[in-house]
C-alpha cells in the first residue's frame, strides 16, 4: 500500500537511450524539453465545416409512408 505518491518507474529514454526514472513511460525530460521547443507550437482554434448529410441515399418505404 502506498502513502499516495506516484511511483517513480526507471527505463531506458526511447529516444536518447539514457537511463531515466519517470512516473510514465515516455522521453526523458531533457528530450522532452527539446521536443517542446523544436515541435510545439501556439495552440489554435480549428473551424470545421458543419456537418452535411448526403443526399445521393434514398429513404425507405416506412419512413416516406403518409
Amino acid at each position: 500500500m502506498t502513502d499516495g505518491t506516484p511511483e517513480m518507474l526507471k527505463f531506458e529514454c526511447p529516444r536518447c537511450h539514457r537511463e531515466t526514472s519517470a512516473r510514465f513511460y515516455g522521453p526523458c525530460e531533457e528530450c522532452r524539453e527539446e521536443l517542446i521547443a523544436t515541435l510545439g507550437g501556439e495552440a489554435r482554434d480549428v473551424e470545421v465545416a458543419e456537418y452535411e448529410p448526403k443526399m445521393n441515399v434514398t429513404p425507405n418505404q416506412v419512413a416516406t409512408k403518409d
